[in-house]
C-alpha cells in the first residue's frame, strides 16, 4: 500500500440538528458555513445586479507539493486529503473514505486488474448489493449532473425505505462507478463538477509508472456532495427543504481511461476489474445523459429479489420532452417519443411474458452478476476485438455487424445459458428519460448502428433456435421460446422486404388511372366525384410515383460512402418528398374510406348487417381491418396503460415519417454495412501527465518522489459558481462552424452530386417522354412520336456529318497519294 498523506485530526464539532434534520440521523450543517465567515456573499444562484459586469473567471493553478510515496508491488497508490474547506460542510469527517481521495495509476489491462490492485469496498469488507456503472464519452456538465444527481436520489430513496432489505445505511451496499472513455475527449467542465464532488483532483493522473504506461486512472471517494442540473450543490447534513430529497453519501469509483476505446471497453473495465472485486448481486447500466426516476433502482432490484431466475431486466426508457413538452416541437423528437412509447407498451411486455426480451437497452438496464459469468460475458466482449482498429485479414462482416448490437447477443446468451432457467423481465415501474437525436444526420448515424446490429443479431438468434432445446428451461418455457423465435423470424422477413412492401402499399393506395387500366390495377377511376384530383388524377398519381422512385434511388446514391453530416440538406429534402407522398396517400385513403361508407346501402342496419357488408366488399374490409388492428390497438393499449398522450401529440408525425424510416434510415444503414464503427474513433494520444520513477530508500522500500496536488476546495467551488453563473447568463453564441471536410469527403461529396445530377436529368427525360399525358399531347393519329422522329433524324444527321468529314479526308488522302507518285 502507498504511504497515506496525513491530515489534521482536529475536526470542528458538529452543530445541533435543525428542524429539517434527515430522518436517517444525519445532522444539519449549513452549506458554505466556512466560507460565509470570510465572504458573506458566497452563495450559489445569487442574482447579479443590473449593470454589473462580471470579470472573466480566472482558473487558479492547482498547488503542488513534493511527496515521497511508497510503492507496494510496484503500484502507485496515493491518498489525497481534501482539507478542512470540504470537511466543514459535510457530516462525516473522520473515516478515510470521506476525507481522502484515493488515486490508483493502473498499468495493466482490465482483465488483470484483480491480480495487482484492489478497491476500498473490498478492503473494508463491505457487501455490495448494487453496482451502478455510468458510462460517458464527452458529455458536458449538464448531462452528467442530470444523471448523477438522479443516481444519488435513488440511493436516498433506498436509504429511506426501512424495509425490503434496505435501511438508513443502504448507501454502504451501493457502489457507483463512473467510466470516462478517454482523457482527450473528457469534458473539462464535467471534471470540474467531479472535483466539486471530491471525486477528482486536477494534476493527480500519471502517465507512466516505472516506464509502464498507465491504462486507467482510478479515483475512489465516498462523496457527500450532490450537484443538480442547475449546478446547485447540497451536502449530507445540509439544510433540506420540504420539497427536496435528502442527500446521502455515495461510494464512488471514477475510472478515467487513458485512451478512447469505445463503450464496450468501458463495460469491460466495470465487469472484469471492479465487479470481480465487489461481487455485486445486481449490476445497473446507465449512460450519462439518462435520468432514472427516484424509485427506479428499487423496482429493478425487486425484480431480481422476487425471482431468482431473472437474469436481466430493463425499465421504460422515454424521450426527454423538456418543460411543457417543448421538445415535441421537433418532429424527430416526436417520432422517437411515439416509437419508444409503443415499444414499452406493446413489444417489451409481450417479450417479457415469453421470458426473452430481444434487447435490454444499454442506456438503462440491470443484470444479475452471477448470471453474467462465463459464456454471456465472453460473447459480450467478443465484439471489442472484432471492432478493434487496424484489424487485418478477412473478418466476418455479418458477425462484426452483429456485435454492433452486443447487448442483444448478451440477452440471447443469458436466456440460453446451459443448465439454467434464466429469463429476462420488463419492469414498467422503473422509468428513465434520455436525450434523443434532434438532427436528421445524428439520427441516421445512430440508426445505422441499430439497424445493422439488430438485423444480424436477430438473424443469429433465429439461426441458433436449437439452443432453446439444449437449455435448462422446462418444456413449457421451451415451447413458448420457440413460438417467440418463430414470431421473430416473421418480423425478420418483413424487415428484409420492408422497402418493397412500403412502395407496393404506396403504389396501390395512391393509384389513379383511367377506365382502361383501373380494373386491372384496382385503381381509382379518374372521373368526377370519385377522383379527388379530377381531371388531373392520372397525372398526379404518375408524378408522385416517379417522385417516390427518384427520391429512393437518390438516397441510395447519397448513402454510398458519404457521411450524413456532409449531405444533410439533401437528406432532409428527400425526407420531405417522402413525407409529402405520405400526406397525399393518407388523404386518398381517407377519401376512399369516406366513399365506401357513403356507399353503404340504406338497407344495412345493425352490427350484423354491417359486418356482412364489410365482408363482401374486399377492398374496404382489408383496409378497415388493417387500420383497426394497428392504430386503433395503439390507442387502446395506450389507454390501458393510462399513457395515451403520445397518440395525441406524436401519431401524425410518426405516420408522416414512416417512409423516411424505411427509405432513408434503413437504406443508409444497409448501404454502409461495411462500416462497423461506433461513431467514435479510437485515439492513441500521448499523455502529458508526469511520470512516476521509483527507487529504493534506506529501508529497502520502493519509493517515488513526485509532485502531488494539495487541492483547494474553495477553488473548486469557485469553478462551480462560475459555471452556475454562465448557465443562468449564457454568453452570446458564436455562429456554428461548418462541418470540416477532408479531401476525401470533398471528392465523395462532389461525386455524389454529379451522379445524382446525371441520374435525375436522364430519369426526367425518360419520364417526360414516356408519360401517357405527354405522349397524347405530342402525338396525333397515324403520326410518329415527335421525339422519336427527332432522335432518328439526329442519328442520321450526325452520321451524315461524320460521313462528310470522312469523304473530305478520303479526297485529301487520294490527292496526297497521287502527288507522291510524281
Amino acid at each position: 500500500m502507498a504511504e497515506m498523506m496525513s491530515i489534521s485530526e482536529e475536526v470542528s464539532p458538529a452543530p445541533t440538528p435543525g428542524r429539517n434534520a434527515m430522518a436517517i440521523g444525519y445532522q444539519q450543517i449549513a452549506p458554505f458555513q466556512h466560507f460565509a465567515k470570510s465572504d458573506p456573499d458566497f452563495i450559489f444562484q445569487m442574482p447579479e445586479k443590473k449593470g454589473f459586469q462580471r470579470s472573466p473567471f480566472q482558473r487558479k493553478p492547482t498547488k503542488m507539493v513534493n511527496k515521497e510515496v511508497v510503492l507496494t508491488d510496484g503500484n502507485f497508490v496515493v491518498d489525497i486529503p481534501l482539507g478542512e474547506e470540504y470537511l466543514n460542510n459535510v457530516y462525516h469527517r473522520t473515516d478515510e473514505e470521506f476525507t481522502n481521495l484515493r488515486y490508483t495509476a493502473v498499468t495493466c489491462d482490465a482483465n488483470y486488474f484483480g491480480r495487482q490492485y484492489n478497491v476500498r469496498q473490498s478492503m473494508i469488507g463491505r457487501k455490495t448489493k448494487l453496482a451502478v456503472v455510468c458510462t460517458m464519452y464527452n458529455e458536458d456538465e449538464l448531462l452528467f449532473t442530470k444523471t448523477i444527481s438522479a443516481v444519488m436520489d435513488n440511493i436516498s430513496y433506498l436509504c429511506s425505505l426501512g424495509k425490503k432489505g434496505w435501511n438508513a445505511l443502504a448507501w454502504k451496499e451501493i457502489v457507483v462507478v463512473i467510466v470516462a472513455d478517454g482523457v482527450r475527449p473528457m469534458n473539462k467542465q464535467t471534471l470540474d463538477v467531479l472535483s466539486a464532488m471530491g471525486c477528482f483532483v486536477e494534476g493527480l493522473p500519471r502517465s507512466t509508472v516505472n516506464e509502464k504506461p498507465v491504462e486507467a486512472h482510478f479515483f475512489e471517494f465516498t462523496t457527500q456532495a450532490r450537484i443538480d442540473q442547475e449546478l446547485n450543490i447540497r451536502f449530507v447534513g445540509g439544510d433540506t427543504q420540504k420539497h427536496e430529497i435528502p442527500v446521502v453519501p455515495m461510494q464512488t469509483i471514477f475510472v478515467l481511461k487513458e485512451k478512447n476505446a469505445k463503450k464496450i471497453n468501458s463495460h469491460r473495465w466495470f465487469f472484469n476489474s471492479i465487479c470481480e472485486k465487489l461481487k455485486p448481486e445486481v449490476c445497473i447500466l446507465l449512460d450519462v445523459g439518462t435520468r432514472p426516476t427516484r424509485q427506479s433502482f428499487y423496482h429493478l432490484y425487486r425484480a431480481f429479489d422476487r425471482n431468482k431466475n431473472v437474469a436481466g431486466a430493463c425499465g421504460e426508457i422515454a424521450a426527454e420532452l423538456g418543460s411543457m413538452w417543448k421538445n415535441l416541437m421537433n418532429p424527430l423528437v416526436a417520432v422517437q417519443n411515439f416509437e419508444y412509447k409503443m415499444s414499452n407498451i406493446l413489444d417489451k411486455p409481450f417479450e417479457s411474458m415469453c421470458g426473452y426480451i430481444s434487447v435490454l437497452p444499454g442506456a438503462f438496464s440491470a443484470y444479475r452478476y452471477k448470471a453474467l459469468l462465463g459464456r454471456p460475458l465472453e460473447c459480450y466482449f467478443k465484439g471489442e476485438k472484432l471492432h478493434a482498429d487496424g484489424i487485418v485479414g478477412r473478418p466476418n462482416v455479418s458477425e462484426s455487424n452483429m456485435y454492433l448490437a452486443e447487448d442483444r447477443i448478451l440477452c440471447f446468451e443469458l436466456v440460453m445459458k446451459a443448465h439454467n432457467q434464466y429469463v429476462l423481465k420488463y419492469v414498467k415501474s422503473a422509468k428513465a428519460e434520455t436525450d434523443v437525436p434532434t438532427e436528421m444526420h445524428d439520427l441516421i448515424k445512430q440508426r445505422r448502428r441499430w439497424f445493422n446490429g439488430s438485423f444480424f443479431a436477430s438473424t443469429y438468434a433465429v439461426q441458433n433456435f436449437t439452443r432453446i432445446l439444449t437449455s435448462g428451461h422446462y418444456p413449457h418455457r421451451k415451447f413458448i421460446l420457440l413460438l417467440e423465435t418463430f414470431y421473430n423470424a416473421i418480423n425478420l422477413a418483413f424487415s428484409w422486404f420492408n422497402i418493397a412492401s412500403m412502395y407496393i402499399c404506396f403504389f396501390f393506395m395512391f393509384n389513379i388511372a383511367d377506365k382502361r387500366f383501373a380494373d386491372c390495377t384496382q385503381a381509382i377511376v379518374d372521373t368526377y366525384g370519385v377522383d379527388p384530383f379530377f381531371p388531373y388524377g392520372t397525372a398526379v398519381s404518375a408524378t408522385l410515383k416517379a417522385a417516390y422512385i427518384t427520391a429512393f434511388i437518390t438516397m441510395v446514391l447519397v448513402s454510398l460512402g458519404n457521411k450524413p453530416d456532409t449531405v444533410k440538406t439533401l437528406v432532409i429534402f428527400i425526407s420531405f418528398i417522402f413525407a409529402l407522398c405520405m400526406v397525399l396517400m393518407l388523404a386518398l385513403v381517407s377519401w376512399t374510406m369516406f366513399l365506401q361508407v357513403k356507399g353503404v346501402p340504406t338497407s344495412v342496419h345493425g352490427f350484423t348487417d354491417v359486418a356482412r357488408y364489410i365482408g363482401r366488399v374486399a377492398s374496404f374490409r382489408d383496409l378497415a381491418v388493417s387500420l383497426m388492428c394497428t392504430y386503433a390497438l395503439y390507442v387502446l393499449s395506450s389507454l390501458l396503460y393510462l399513457d395515451p398522450w403520445h397518440t395525441i401529440t406524436c401519431l401524425l408525425q410518426y405516420l408522416l415519417m414512416i417512409p423516411t424510416f424505411t427509405n432513408v434510415l434503413m437504406v443508409y444503414a444497409f448501404c454502409n454495412i461495411h462500416d462497423i464503427s461506433w461513431g467514435t474513433k479510437g485515439q492513441d494520444s500521448t499523455s502529458h501527465a508526469p511520470a512516476v520513477k521509483s527507487k529504493k530508500n534506506e529501508k529497502g522500500e520502493e519509493v517515488a518522489a513526485t509532485d502531488v496536488p494539495a487541492p483547494s476546495y474553495i477553488n473548486e467551488l469557485e469553478k462551480l459558481k462560475n459555471m452556475s453563473y454562465l448557465l443562468r447568463n449564457p454568453p452570446q453564441k458564436e455562429d456554428s462552424k461548418p462541418v470540416d471536410f477532408t479531401s476525401e469527403d470533398h471528392f465523395k461529396n462532389y461525386r455524389t452530386y454529379v451522379v445524382v445530377a446525371w441520374f435525375l436529368s436522364n430519369f426526367l427525360l425518360v419520364y417526360i417522354l414516356t408519360n401517357s399525358t405527354v405522349i397524347s399531347k405530342m402525338s396525333r393519329d397515324n403520326d410518329p412520336n415527335y421525339f422519336l422522329s427527332f432522335l432518328l433524324w439526329s442519328v442520321a444527321g450526325l452520321t451524315a456529318v461524320r460521313f462528310a468529314g470522312s469523304f473530305l479526308y478520303w479526297v485529301c488522302w487520294v490527292a496526297e497519294r497521287g502527288l507522291d507518285m510524281f
